[in-house]
């Protein structure tokens, strides 16, 4: 299926005082009442919050490359690698922040700061306020138009060579979150794709940035590698296992983070005219409760209704907003906890999307219908 990518508006609302309760603007998509039961502490963002999250995300991520320098045995180079890219994923959700101005008050200071925490996740950063901000905020599960974790309807899938099909397959299997944000968001919105004239200018800058910073970093590495473990050989396993494999460990813990937070049995996707702003932004999504290991690195971003209702509240606001938010639209706000088996559960069920009847497949339904053969 083609994937048009259209330029969201990216004004927020005027809020207004009065907090709206027990209302569904279902009908006409705006947002406003929801806004309006956001309590106003939830905007609040000192910069002492922010360059503590900073901190935090920076000493978690120092400590776990120490950890990863001092390892050579299997049995702890594995669960090492795996918090490596959860410490990416820190540093990453708290550069995405900054993307949206939810960091700090100061535009620049955002900017500055999310180009740098970007760096060990190789994102660059006016890429992603293009295509995240811009186009992932702007049209949260609408046909043709959100790119992330699109789903194929039957049809679509009918046409894909065989080839597409097992890669399909696996990036839609439990294991395959980071191949597919690998290829689809990284490789093929990012790194590859061919921004408007307008944002050029701005993703050269950025990328230019991105290949400075992460070459001194990598060279920093590998020189510390060559004294450290002797001669090239040293340096290119230092490289590969504090860089390149937390990196890889990134995109599966991201790609998964993603996938929670959109794809699921009761969360719809919406054709193109059905869509408006409600529907993604309050139904699109979820609130999930997680462990506090996994929270400690990824700064409550899987509560994740506020964070798409209004970008600007900072990650340490996100629950007392979400419990807001819940409280005034109990029937609308999807909440549950994050367990591994429903996950493995969904990524079974959730295959194909029928957009007529706005419901998700298993490969089996499809093959009942004989649409495909296989």
């Amino acid at each position: 299926m083609a994937i048009e990518f259209q330029e969201a508006p990216v004004t927020a609302p005027t809020i207004s005082p009065p907090r709206v309760t027990g209302v569904t603007e279902r009908s006409t998509g705006t947002l406003l009442p929801v806004l309006r039961a956001i309590p106003e502490r939830c905007y609040d963002r000192p910069a002492w919050k922010g360059v503590a999250s900073i901190a935090r995300g920076v000493a978690l991520y120092g400590a776990v490359l120490v950890a990863l320098a001092a390892a050579d045995a299997w049995w702890l180079l594995v669960p090492l690698w795996v918090l490596a890219g959860a410490a990416v994923s820190g540093l990453f959700v708290l550069g995405h922040d900054a993307a949206h101005g939810a960091l700090f008050e100061s535009k620049q200071t955002n900017r500055i700061v999310g180009r740098a925490l970007m760096v060990p996740s190789l994102h660059i950063y006016e890429a992603w306020v293009l295509g995240h901000n811009r186009i992932h905020h702007g049209h949260t599960l609408r046909e043709g138009m959100d790119f992330v974790w699109h789903p194929l309807t039957v049809e679509a899938y009918r046409d894909l060579s065989g080839w597409q099909r097992a890669r399909h397959r696996v990036e839609w299997s439990f294991l395959g979150a980071g191949l597919y944000y690998l290829r689809e968001v990284w490789w093929n919105k990012m790194i590859t794709f061919t921004a408007p004239e307008r944002y050029r200018a701005g993703i050269r800058r950025d990328t230019r940035f991105l290949v400075t910073a992460s070459a001194l970093l990598v060279g920093a590495l590998a020189l510390v590698g060559w004294f450290v473990d002797g001669g090239a050989t040293g340096a290119l396993w230092f490289v590969t296992k504090l860089f390149v494999v937390p990196f890889l460990s990134f995109t599966w813990w991201i790609g998964f983070t993603v996938y929670v937070h959109h794809i699921a049995r009761d969360v719809k996707w919406w054709p193109r005219r059905s869509w408006n702003s409600f529907h993604g932004q309050v139904e699109g999504t979820t609130v999930l409760r997680v462990p506090w290991i996994l929270n400690l690195f990824f700064c409550n971003i899987f509560v994740h209704v506020p964070h798409h209702v209004d970008v600007r509240i900072p990650w340490y606001s996100l629950p007392a907003a979400a419990d807001a938010i819940a409280a005034a639209f109990p029937d609308a706000v999807v909440e549950r906890r994050l367990r591994a088996r429903d996950y493995v559960a969904e990524t079974r069920a959730c295959k194909l999307y029928d957009f007529t009847a706005q419901r998700w497949l298993p490969y089996a339904a499809a093959r009942r219908s004989g649409a495909i053969t296989e």
